[in-house]
């Protein structure tokens, strides 16, 4: 939604209304969607955008499918990525305050935020907008996608993260979302992930 190019936007910006649609037809209540991108290291001959412009493109887009959505009543979850793009949650907030829609939130991916912030901090800030949440970790010394391991082996204050979405009164789904790692035995990623999210939310009352 944030190209140079006017044709990928507005087709960026159907997909997003077919999500909706199709979401609609589902009875899912809220889709994933990456905005835009001023820039990806790792996606090779990724166009780079100003940020200016890809902040003005990425709100007027969201700003026409929040009407898409309020009529579909299914809310898009902006999730923060590594796309060199609202990376702060205070332009994260403002951004979305700024689009002014209650079908408009966060769709918050805490293991993406730990190589430049704390997600407890995004947490507390963003507060009621956050629609959904993922759970991933990362191991900072690790650097770049290496990074990325299985939940409860990175630097993922996860107790920090439960107390924040305790206070916020957060009570929707989290999902772990994992990137594969093992050669072999891919499977036990599934066993790992499911042991470590009973560690994370045994203690709650949270939808899992």
């Amino acid at each position: 939604m944030t190209s140079e190019s006017e044709a990928n936007r507005t087709k960026a910006i159907d997909v997003c209304k077919k999500q909706l649609e199709l979401a609609a037809a589902l009875g899912v209540d809220t889709i994933l969607v990456i905005p835009g991108a001023v820039g990806v290291d790792f996606i090779e001959g990724c166009e780079v955008v100003d940020y200016e412009k890809a902040y003005d493109r990425a709100l007027e887009a969201i700003s026409h499918l929040a009407k898409d959505a309020e009529q579909a009543g299914v809310s898009i979850g902006l999730e923060n990525v590594w796309n060199k793009f609202l990376l702060s949650p205070l332009e994260l907030r403002t951004f979305i305050d700024t689009v002014g829609s209650s079908y408009v939130g966060s769709y918050l991916d805490v293991g993406n935020i730990v190589h430049s912030g704390y997600p407890e901090q995004w947490i507390r800030i963003l507060s009621h907008r956050i629609k959904k949440v993922h759970f991933k970790d990362y191991r900072r010394t690790a650097g770049g996608l290496h990074g990325f391991v299985d939940l409860l082996a990175g630097d993922v204050d996860y107790p920090a993260v439960m107390k924040a979405l305790e206070e916020i009164g957060y009570n929707n789904y989290v999902t772990g979302e994992m990137i594969p790692s093992y050669t072999h035995y891919t499977e036990q990623i599934i066993f790992n992930t499911s042991a470590a999210m009973d560690a994370i939310l045994g203690r709650t009352t949270f939808k899992a």
